[in-house]
């Protein structure tokens, strides 16, 4: 059954315009526990980091790096996904944004980026205005100066 399926989708890849049976054949679906728990996540949430770990106790240098920068910032509140300790969402996340990665970053619903986009956006001081202008911050708040 296994390689009948794969033949199948072979023969799907070999009709179909190399993008769409690449995205057919490689593509898995999220399942319905966990765009739910996402979608609740990013939805009733001002800001949501999905991580590893959780923002007291980051498991990661890259989780770590982006509770750091928030902190930095001011940010008071951060809601935290551990998605260590459900698989179904740590590989579903990746597929909700389509961004490889873990952290995930999410203000008011919108996806923002991983670490590499939070440290560019805190360099630049675009983060400092979006949090501003999502008022996760007041204008008078400035990060702490980097040592």
């Amino acid at each position: 059954t296994v390689q009948r399926t794969s033949v199948q989708s072979t023969q799907l890849a070999q009709r179909l315009p190399s993008t769409t049976a690449h995205c057919l054949v490689a593509r898995r679906f999220i399942s319905d526990h966990a765009k739910s728990l996402i979608d609740n996540a990013v939805k009733q949430n001002a800001l949501v980091v999905f991580m590893k770990g959780t923002p007291d106790e980051p498991m990661c240098g890259f989780s770590r790096a982006v509770i750091q920068i928030l902190q930095m910032h001011g940010v008071d509140e951060i809601t935290g996904v551990d998605c260590l300790q459900d698989p179904e969402v740590r590989e579903g996340i990746k597929e909700y944004t389509d961004w490889p990665t873990i952290p995930q970053v999410y203000v008011k619903g919108e996806f923002i980026g991983g670490c590499d986009v939070m440290v560019q956006m805190h360099q630049s001081g675009e983060l400092h205005e979006l949090l501003v202008k999502e008022k996760l911050l007041d204008e008078e708040t400035n990060p702490e100066p980097e040592k």
